[in-house]
């Protein structure tokens, strides 16, 4: 099961992508894979040293004083993340989550470096989707007849 965070390619312009284990308990995984995640507000941050998922939220199905929303520790290697977090500074980008999914019987979590779009960067690319959609009608139109 591969779920997405549809947000990120609006609000941001992906560059560079890595994939993180993420630290789950066991009806978390399992919510996971039955689908039951939502990434769409939720970022990651590096606090000393560690990788974190802030606002990712994971529902567990009949649980009691459960905070879906939690914080929870994303595992990657010292370098990947000493990496990351000089490219972050230098470049003033941010970590956001694109997509969560099973791999084996694991969890995994991709992450790219992001710059955030202006609003009018999120017009144009909105205007520029509907005039290919606008051509590609008109040539499924012309084929037909």
């Amino acid at each position: 099961m591969k779920i997405f965070n549809k947000r990120a390619r609006f609000d941001y312009q992906l560059f560079e992508r890595i994939e993180a284990g993420i630290a789950l308990t066991g009806g978390e995984a399992k919510a996971v894979r039955t689908g039951h995640a939502d990434l769409t507000n939720s970022f990651a941050k590096i606090i000393n040293g560690e990788v974190y998922l802030i606002n990712g939220k994971i529902p567990i199905h009949l649980a009691q004083n459960y905070d879906p929303a939690k914080t929870r520790k994303l595992l990657l290697h010292k370098s990947q993340i000493i990496s990351l977090e000089s490219k972050m500074k230098q470049k003033k980008l941010t970590l956001v989550p694109v997509s969560i999914y099973t791999k084996r019987n694991l969890v995994k979590i991709e992450l790219a470096l992001a710059k955030s779009r202006h609003k009018f960067e999120k017009k144009e690319s909105i205007k520029k989707k509907d005039i290919q959609r606008e051509i590609e009608q008109e040539f499924k139109g012309k084929k037909v007849k």
